[in-house]
């Protein structure tokens, strides 16, 4: 059964992160983005619905980023601010995630990140699609914005229309494409020629196995 993390046990979980980014330097990488997002343990603690505790890593805001900013800090101690970004999802509903102000908790750590020196901020915001749809008033996107000095990301349920769109008007410096990848290996090449693009078979979403990862079809070349 899932339980809270025992206080000494936070130490650990803070090298696991370290150790991870020093592999992935290791191993070649570019640089590395910490999941601070979709229910995962840095999510769990800084949102007031998941996080019950009463020492120093609950209650309070504060408190409740406390975690995922020490771990943010030990990553860029490995790599440098410049290769180190933090994916963050306000919005994520699912495994009974919730916050009771999301823009004050995730306007106060997205100022603590800034603090840092981190690269990018990538901010899961659906647009529409299979994502979902966030309503213009409810958007966090503008805020966190303005907020963070660095490289701002976008993500959820964008095109190649709308990406464009919203790096245009300054919504965004980039902006990030996950299913879209799934189904199409040649995305920016698609992109490129403006082609329709594969449709993404859900069903074979984290399965294991060859069908769904290795078998869409590349563009032909026009």
């Amino acid at each position: 059964m899932p339980r809270a993390l025992k206080i000494n046990e936070a130490p650990d979980i803070i090298r696991q992160f370290r150790k991870a980014a020093e592999n992935a330097k290791t191993a070649g990488f570019d640089g590395v983005e910490i999941h601070g997002a979709n229910g995962y343990l840095l999510d769990q603690f800084l949102r007031s619905g998941s996080n019950e505790r009463t020492d120093k890593y609950g209650g309070s805001l504060e408190n409740r980023a406390r975690l995922p900013l020490e771990v943010t800090k030990a990553v860029i101690d490995v790599w440098g601010g410049d290769r180190v970004g933090y994916r963050i999802s306000p919005h994520m509903t699912e495994h009974s995630m919730s916050d009771a102000n999301p823009r004050e908790t995730f306007s106060y750590f997205t100022r603590e990140l800034n603090k840092t020196g981190l690269g990018y901020l990538h901010l899961i915001e659906p647009i529409g699609g299979r994502s979902g749809f966030v309503p213009p008033e409810t958007r966090l996107g503008p805020t966190l914005r303005r907020i963070f000095e660095r490289t701002f990301i976008l993500n959820g349920g964008y095109g190649l229309q709308s990406g464009n769109e919203a790096i245009a008007s300054g919504e965004a410096d980039l902006i990030a494409f996950g299913v879209p990848f799934l189904a199409n290996p040649d995305l920016p090449e698609r992109f490129r020629q403006n082609v329709p693009l594969n449709e993404p078979d859900v069903a074979t979403f984290y399965v294991g196995g060859a069908k769904g990862y290795t078998d869409y079809p590349f563009l032909i070349n026009r």
